[in-house]
């Protein structure tokens, strides 16, 4: 489909993130056209929070919706690959929040409908463009850093521990992992590049999925990547790139818009990069969005949709070694 110059956004799934991403959409002037939910109610409450023109009562109406040109996907992680198709099949490009579907299989089939369309399907990974995160993507490829020799990163939360709650129900996609270990293991691959060996270790709660789980990675390069993710037990939630030449130390929270430090081995303070935005930070996978269809591109060129495919890959693997599988799985 042609896309007018500014695309309209449908939200899918008016929940507490899809509110967050509507907020930093409001915040950037972007076009927010419509919203649909399950039900009616919640989709006319949300419409009227951010003065939103259409409410649907069915994701099936939003998608048909003539004035949506890319869906905002912001159901839980089980519902992303149908929710996506649904979206697809009406000729609307995609943004799909992550983990981006519940493994491997179902990405392929979100890619390849995409491509099949001609239509953008694209990670909601917002990190990844996050201005201190460009930053950070040029200093590494400039060599500042000399060779990079390891890369870590943690991602830990005290979130609730109701065997029901959505963290927690593999039914739901449940786990520490799809849910907050997407972040490093991403992030390993953006500076490092895919693993070649994987190692991992998790604890299982109650309802059989993963509460903590740690992961150790081993990069072409030969560097290595560790992560901490957890839903039971906040940390600092910081990560580091460790060169030879200098490292790079991103403050807390490293995955929003921060703070971080370019820092030579001698501890001597090279540069510092301070993140000064509107909002939480979600606009800029949006506007990168924008700009790729304005260009007639239907791949990210900071995530492109093989690595997203890749990246759920490496997450299937890490679950395989910790025993965690959803209801489905073989």
């Amino acid at each position: 489909m042609n896309s007018p110059s500014s695309p309209r956004w449908g939200i899918l799934g008016p929940g507490g993130i899809a509110r967050a991403f509507t907020s930093d959409l409001r915040t950037a002037g972007l076009d927010v056209a419509a919203v649909g939910s399950r039900r009616r109610e919640t989709a006319e409450a949300f419409a009227a929070d951010f003065a939103i023109p259409h409410a649907h009562g069915s994701y099936e109406e939003l998608v048909a919706d003539p004035d949506v040109d890319i869906v905002y996907i912001a159901t839980p992680h089980p519902m992303h690959a149908a929710n996506a198709l649904l979206a697809l099949a009406a000729g609307k490009h995609v943004l799909v929040e992550k983990a981006f579907t519940l493994n491997a299989a179902e990405a392929l089939e979100v890619r390849d409908a995409a491509a099949e369309r001609g239509l953008l399907a694209m990670e909601a990974m917002w990190t990844r463009y996050l201005p201190h995160m460009v930053r950070i993507r040029e200093l590494v490829e400039s060599g500042a850093l000399g060779e990079v020799r390891a890369v870590t990163a943690d991602h830990t939360q005290l979130l609730p521990s109701d065997p029901a709650h959505r963290i927690n129900a593999l039914e739901l996609g449940g786990g520490a992992l799809l849910d907050l270990g997407v972040y490093p293991v991403s992030f390993a691959w953006d500076i490092l590049g895919e693993p070649l060996s994987i190692a991992a270790a998790a604890r299982i709660g109650d309802a059989g999925s993963d509460t903590e789980v740690a992961t150790i990675m081993t990069h072409a390069s030969g560097a290595l990547s560790t992560s901490i993710s957890a839903s039971r037990a906040a940390g600092p939630n910081t990560a580091t790139i460790i060169g030879t030449e200098a490292r790079i130390d991103i403050d807390s929270v490293w995955y929003t818009a921060t703070s971080f430090r370019l820092v030579s081995p001698d501890g001597t303070v090279i540069e510092e990069f301070r993140s000064d935005i509107d909002g939480r930070g979600m606009q800029y996978q949006a506007l990168a969005a924008e700009r790729y269809l304005a260009e007639g591109r239907t791949d990210s060129d900071v995530l492109p949709i093989d690595e997203t495919v890749a990246i759920m890959a490496t997450l299937d693997e890490i679950r395989d070694l910790v025993g965690v599988h959803y209801p489905g799985e073989e």
